[in-house]
Parts: structure tokens; C-alpha cells; sequence
């Protein structure tokens, strides 16, 4: 899928690659209608309603080695029917399905090889039988959940999708919910913006046993009541980075910034950037995490279809090998395999 229809020569084509979050799903019954939406990630909608396994094969096929995929919820295939708690498992079911699929279809990428997908932890002690269900249903991938908590009080930063309560993570019944993750092997993807990082810190400081994995690099800001106030902020967000990463158990996840909501100039920019100008915009936070946590604990993602707002799939990955330039190959090899490789268990 190359809506931003710019390209480049690949770098370092046969550098092995996992991508351990990108999505799928079939949006085209609710993505904004009519005029150009006003949120970023509206008017990503608008442009990709429809992600499904053939597009996902085309771009992870576009000329980089990528050997396999982790699948990451988005709220996708959902059943439509049976007790609401229980809806979730579609999704995983669905994205067993494209898994199998893929090996059958014998191309050189293994889609969907781990899944990540959605339960409600606020259901307590009941979570227990959802986690459960995913797990049977996973054909043997299912590998962990996400639970957002991303919120703001400015309803213009997140857009549709400001639907979280504040303090999410510090609820004792959410964490009663938490505390089903690791009896089973479960790891948690956390999604939330910079403001919220501390109810990160603390969660993780009362689970040291369940991985835990910040995606986004924590999601900085730059838009709504944040707009010109990303670097003004940066020293929050790098002291917060620094205490997840005294924290053993938690690995961060290096992209995400080519979505609406850091404000960078290349969101939506045309013509569209190249990889050394997003480069350069990411390179402080992508480097800042690299330091904190270490290669081994970083991995590399492309987070599609969403950051096809900024860059094609092949762009992408061409700017994280310019930033990943000055590493060791042994370094390299942990950013961009075998980190996702260890912590999703890809080769249970």
C-alpha cells in the first residue's frame, strides 16, 4: 500500500527484520465521510479505510527483509455477537486465520506470527476467562494483550479516539485484571500518551514480573494544547523513559512518530519527506530510548497502515536504517529482529 506514492532505493536489503506491530482491519463502514477530517488520524482513516492480509503482503514484500510480523490490535473483526466481554476473540480468531493463510500461500514473509490482541482488564478477576479464550483461539500465536489508557483533557489531541478515562492504570480493578497476565505468559503492550507515562512507572513498578512493552517511544506530543510544546517537553517525557528503563521487565517499541500526534512538519507533507528528513526529526527520541533502554530491550515498528500519514511502508524502514547507522551489527541485529524475536517468544 504506497498511498504517500514516493519511494527510494531499499538500504541494507538483506538486513533481517521483524515487524512486531502493524494492524489489519476493514474500517469502511465507520471512517470519516465527506470533507477532509480535521483530526490526523481521521483523515488517515479516510484514506485507508481497508487494511487486510493481501495489502500487508504487499508492503512488508516491497523490497526489505522482513521475515515475520507481530499482529497488534485496533478493535478489528470484533464477533458481532455473544456476551460483550468475549467480543475481542474475533479478532484473534480472525488473525490465526490470515497466519495460517500466509504459510499456505508460501510467500518469504510469515504474517502475523505473534498475536497481540484486546481484553478488558477493568473486568477484574473475570478478565481471567477472556485471556483464556484468546489463548484457544490463537492456534498456538497469541502471545499477549493491549489495554489503552491514552487520554487528554484537550479532546483535539487524540480526536475519536479520546475514549479512556484518567488514571486508568492505577484502578485497583484494572490491575486485579493486570494481575492475570503473567500466572498465564502473557505480555502487556501499552499505549498512552507522554502526560500519562508516570501511571506507566507505577504500574510497572507493582507487576516486575509481567513484560511489559511502551509502544510508540511513549507517544511525545505536538498538537491541541501541546502544538509547538513538543521540545519544551522532551526533558518530562526523557526523565520518564529513563525511569521505565530502570525497570527490567519493560522494552519500548522505536516508532510510531510518524503518526499526527508528535506534530512533526512531515505529517501529511507533500511532497512527502524522505527517510534522512524523518531521520532527523526522530532521531532524538528514537536515540534518547536506544541509550535508556538499550538495544536490547528497543525494537523497531512500523505501526501500519497508521504512519502511512508520513512515509510508505519502504520509506519506513529505510529511515530507521539511517538511524540505525552507528550501531554494531550485533546491535543492529537486537533493534531490528531480535528483540521482537525474545520478547513476542517467536520461536515457540
Amino acid at each position: 500500500m504506497a498511498l504517500r506514492s514516493y519511494r527510494e532505493p531499499i538500504l541494507e536489503p538483506d538486513l533481517p527484520i521483524i515487524d512486531p506491530h502493524h494492524h489489519l482491519w476493514d474500517r469502511r463502514e465507520t471512517a470519516p465521510a465527506g470533507e477532509p477530517a480535521k483530526h490526523g488520524f481521521s483523515r488517515m482513516l479516510q484514506k485507508v479505510p481497508l487494511y487486510l492480509a493481501d495489502d500487508l503482503a504487499a508492503d512488508v514484500n516491497s523490497g526489505h527483509n522482513v521475515l515475520t510480523t507481530v499482529y497488534m490490535e485496533c478493535g478489528s473483526m470484533y464477533r458481532t455477537d455473544g456476551p460483550d466481554a468475549l467480543k475481542p476473540i474475533g479478532e484473534t480468531e480472525y488473525v490465526a486465520q490470515v497466519a495460517a493463510d500466509s504459510i499456505d500461500a508460501g510467500g518469504k514473509a510469515r504474517l502475523c506470527a505473534g498475536i497481540v490482541s484486546h481484553a478488558n482488564l477493568s473486568l477484574g478477576d473475570a478478565a481471567a476467562a477472556v485471556l483464556e479464550a484468546h489463548i484457544a483461539a490463537g492456534d498456538g500465536r497469541f502471545r499477549g494483550i493491549r489495554h489503552s489508557c491514552a487520554q487528554d483533557n484537550d479532546p483535539e489531541v487524540l480526536g475519536v479516539l479520546n475514549r479512556h478515562q484518567p488514571g486508568l492504570y492505577l484502578d485497583a480493578t484494572f490491575r486485579r485484571g493486570f494481575a492475570r497476565l503473567a500466572p498465564l505468559g502473557l505480555t502487556f503492550d501499552a499505549w498512552l500518551l507522554e502526560p500519562q507515562l508516570p501511571d506507566l512507572i507505577d504500574l510497572a513498578r507493582a507487576f516486575p514480573g509481567t513484560t511489559i512493552i511502551l509502544d510508540h517511544v511513549g507517544t511525545p506530543l505536538g498538537i491541541g494544547a501541546y502544538a509547538g510544546r513538543r521540545e519544551e517537553r522532551f526533558g518530562v517525557w526523557r526523565d520518564n523513559i529513563r525511569a521505565l528503563a530502570a525497570l527490567p521487565q519493560v522494552n519500548v517499541k522505536l516508532g510510531g512518530l510518524a503518526m499526527t500526534f508528535a506534530g512533526f512538519p512531515s505529517y501529511l507533507s507533500e511532497p512527502p519527506a524522505p527517510s534522512t528528513q524523518l531521520a532527523a526529526e526522530w532521531k532524538p527520541h528514537i536515540e534518547t530510548c536506544i541509550d535508556a533502554f538499550g538495544p536490547r530491550r528497543c525494537m523497531f515498528e512500523s505501526n501500519f497502515p497508521v504512519d502511512i500519514g508520513s512515509c510508505d511502508y519502504d520509506v519506513l524502514w529505510n529511515t530507521f536504517k539511517v538511524l540505525g547507522a552507528d550501531y554494531s551489527a550485533d546491535e543492529k541485529t537486537a533493534l531490528f529482529s531480535d528483540t521482537a524475536r525474545r520478547v513476542y517468544r517467536l520461536d515457540a
